[in-house]
C-alpha cells in the first residue's frame, strides 16, 4: 500500500512540475542584466570620520570580491580613478547592451557588494555624488539622489534585483545614478 501511495505522489509531482513548468514558459520574454562592482569592505566600510562610508564595520559594502588576491577596488581608488576620468571597469552593468521584445521581462540583478540604481535617463551624465562624476553635471532623473522618489524606485541592493515592464518600442538608456559610468541601453523592437 506505501508503494503505490509513494508512486501516486511521485507520478502526481510529476504532473504539477511538467504543469507549472509550461506555465512559466507561456509567459512574457525574458532578459538578466548584472550590476557588478569590486568594493572593498575595509575601506568602505571604516568609519565616515576615517574616511569611510561605514560605521565601524558596517555599512554600504558587502563584498563579493576577492580582497585577499587582489580583486576589489578600495574606496580612495573608486574616486580617484572616477574623478580622473577612468572610471573601474569592474563597475559595470553587463550586458552594455541589449536589444529586447515589447513583451521581455528586464530583471536587474545586484551582484555586487554595493548598492546601485538602474535609472531610465534621456541622455547619459552625472548622478548624484558630485564626487564621481568627473565633471559631467548631475542628470535630472538623477538630481536629489534617493529623496527623489523616482531614482529610490530604481534602488537594487545587494543581492537583490529590480524587475522592469512594458518598455515602450525605441531606445532607452540607463545608468547607476550612485556610479554614473555605471550605463547600458536597451533597444526594444
Amino acid at each position: 500500500m506505501h508503494r503505490v501511495t509513494a508512486l501516486t505522489l511521485f507520478a502526481g509531482g510529476m504532473m504539477l512540475a511538467g504543469a507549472t513548468r509550461a506555465i512559466a514558459h507561456s509567459g512574457p520574454n525574458f532578459a538578466q542584466v548584472v550590476a557588478l562592482d569590486e568594493c572593498d569592505p575595509d575601506s568602505f566600510n571604516m568609519k565616515v570620520e576615517l574616511g569611510g562610508l561605514g560605521e565601524g564595520g558596517t555599512g554600504f559594502c558587502h563584498n563579493v570580491a576577492l580582497a585577499a588576491f587582489g580583486y576589489a577596488t578600495t574606496l580612495p581608488d573608486l574616486v580617484m580613478k572616477a574623478q580622473s576620468g577612468t572610471p573601474d571597469p569592474g563597475w559595470d552593468f553587463e550586458p552594455d547592451q541589449v536589444t529586447i521584445r515589447t513583451d521581455t521581462l528586464l530583471s536587474v540583478v545586484d551582484q555586487g557588494g554595493e548598492p546601485h540604481t538602474f535609472t531610465e535617463v534621456a541622455q547619459y551624465g552625472g548622478g548624484f555624488i558630485d564626487l564621481l562624476n568627473h565633471g559631467e553635471a548631475t542628470v535630472p532623473e538623477c538630481a536629489g539622489g534617493f529623496s527623489n522618489v523616482a531614482v529610490a524606485k530604481t534602488r537594487i541592493l545587494q543581492g537583490s534585483h529590480l524587475d522592469i515592464t512594458g518598455l515602450s518600442k525605441g531606445k532607452h538608456l540607463f545608468q547607476c545614478c550612485i556610479h554614473p559610468w555605471m550605463r547600458m541601453e536597451v533597444d526594444v523592437k
